[in-house]
């Protein structure tokens, strides 16, 4: 990239469908950064979710990004900005601007195939059994739903959406919310209710009980799963990784990543925090033929961007370069 390229960054609030409740509690917005770089002429863009979870606030990241050197380049990026949202909406946004001054979309920059449309889960927010029944019945048509858990009482939730959703494939996501003891008293449930996965159910650092596990279902790591520096340690704890842009840092080290994790021999998750089609726009390149998807970011919105991605039932297509790449 050439010298004195202008980085700007900006807070924006996208409210709601409804509120949006996890076990660490409940959002109304999601509050993300987008990132403008511009080199006079062409202006690439990215977006990021900055989250308590990791130390970041909207605040914070906009100071990471502010203290940026003038000459910083997507390769010195990776050096110089630790992994993480502020990381991901400037990688994201050096990307956009190649594809603008190159007019090639950035699948052909990163030497990736063309993308096709995915089928996306949607996840249901944490309520109350009989509105998550109602919830899982309304999202009954969608092939794959996404459950969040982590409670004193998730049988009966677990039940419920079943009930809702008798076809659908169904994954469960904690969030860091249970014990190994709880995990075991679950599993013959988690089982019974052909559950297809299970997400981050020990907290990081608390999740050695996992080594040499025998869970009949897949057990998923996201708190857990960062980088592709630390998946070599992951291989005695999990089958599968979820690949966050705003976890690894941006669009290239989740390319890494999922090689990475190939390799190694996890099954690829591709998922999201809660934000515009903006930042699910370069996930998508990584979804491409991952076994479990979870963009549904936008469908969770009451407006989503200009250019936003095209959703159909489930199925997400691959962005608009008005929007992205």
């Amino acid at each position: 990239m050439a010298l004195g390229n202008i980085i700007k960054s900006y807070s924006e609030s996208f409210a709601l469908a409804n509120a949006f409740t996890i076990s660490r509690g409940t959002k109304t917005h999601a509050h993300v950064v987008r990132v403008e770089i511009s080199d006079g002429t062409h202006t690439g863009q990215g977006e990021c979710v900055p989250y308590a979870r990791y130390g970041e606030s909207v605040e914070s990241v906009i100071a990471q990004i502010d203290a940026l050197p003038a000459d910083v380049t997507r390769e010195s990026l990776q050096e110089i900005m630790p992994a993480g949202a502020a990381r991901n909406a400037v990688d994201c946004a050096f990307w956009d601007l190649e594809a603008k001054q190159t007019g090639t979309p950035v699948w052909k920059l990163a030497g990736l195939e063309e993308p096709k449309e995915l089928t996306t889960a949607y996840t249901l927010s944490l309520e109350e059994p009989e509105k998550m029944r109602e919830s899982a019945k309304e999202n009954a048509f969608r092939p794959l739903l996404k459950l969040k858990l982590g409670t004193p009482n998730d049988i009966p939730r677990l039940e419920a959406v079943r009930e809702g959703a008798p076809d659908s494939t169904i994954m469960v996501d904690a969030n860091e919310g249970w014990s190994l003891e709880d995990l075991s008293a679950l599993q013959p449930h988690l089982e019974r209710l052909d559950i297809a996965l299970v997400e981050q159910p020990l907290p990081e650092a608390d999740d050695s009980g996992l080594i040499g596990n025998t869970f009949t279902m897949p057990v998923c790591a996201d708190e857990s799963s960062h980088t592709s520096d630390g998946l070599k340690d992951l291989r005695s704890k999990y089958d599968v990784i979820n690949i966050k842009l705003d976890k690894t840092g941006g669009l290239t080290e989740a390319l890494k990543m999922k090689t990475l994790g190939e390799e190694l021999g996890f099954t690829i998750f591709v998922g999201c925090m809660v934000g515009s089609s903006l930042g699910m726009a370069p996930a998508t390149l990584v979804a491409q033929g991952a076994s479990f998807v979870d963009l549904d970011g936008p469908l969770l919105l009451a407006e989503d961007r200009e250019h936003g991605l095209r959703y159909e039932g489930s199925t997400v297509f691959p962005p608009v370069s008005a929007l992205w790449g």
